[in-house]
């Protein structure tokens, strides 16, 4: 989405957008201080080659954002599984409780696909970040020993709620920190 683009770009970002198939070796040649993994269709579950690629990432320490299939694919490839929802969530004005801060953003959605909830709390690797607070599906992630992050709800919204879009910033800081330590 190109929101998504002007949001980086509003933060000093200089962007390149790769195509959903592309390898490890692709991306990594190009340097990126940090990969967002963004919105599209699809079942998470069956992204096996997409799933191996951010395995890479977060084994090379690489700072990774996840927006809705992207916070899908994050669970995948820290061995959490996904599952086709009865209801998608669609729409603006989804209740989501960020649990780091303990504040409500209004949220919009567009998803028919969510993250395992047991999986996540049995999980070492990965927490929970923010819960929906209508159905109390995961809404985000965070992998515990990476800087390595996600949302199921669309930050860069435009129309719609703008109550996240401190996540961008949030990732900024996380490449920030880690060229600093690099």
């Amino acid at each position: 989405k190109k929101n998504i683009i002007r949001n980086l770009a509003a933060r000093d970002c200089y962007v390149q957008v790769f195509p959903s198939n592309s390898t490890f070796a692709q991306v990594k040649k190009w340097g990126p201080d940090g990969i967002l993994l963004s919105n599209g269709p699809g079942d998470p579950a069956v992204m096996r080659d997409a799933v191996n690629v951010i395995k890479e990432f977060l084994n090379h320490n690489i700072p990774l954002f996840g927006i809705c299939l992207g916070n899908q694919l994050l669970a995948e490839a820290c061995g959490i599984s996904t599952y086709k929802m009865h209801h998608g969530h669609r729409g603006i004005n989804h209740p989501v409780k960020n649990l780091v801060t303990g504040k409500c953003e209004i949220t919009s959605q567009n998803h028919g696909f969510a993250v395992n909830a047991e999986e996540v709390k049995k999980s070492d690797k990965v927490v929970v970040t923010h819960v929906n607070l209508n159905d109390d599906t995961i809404e985000g992630i965070r992998v515990k020993d990476k800087v390595a992050f996600s949302v199921q709800y669309h930050p860069e919204a435009a129309p719609g709620p703008h109550d996240a879009s401190y996540l961008f910033d949030q990732f900024t800081e996380s490449m920030s920190k880690v060229m600093q330590h690099a």
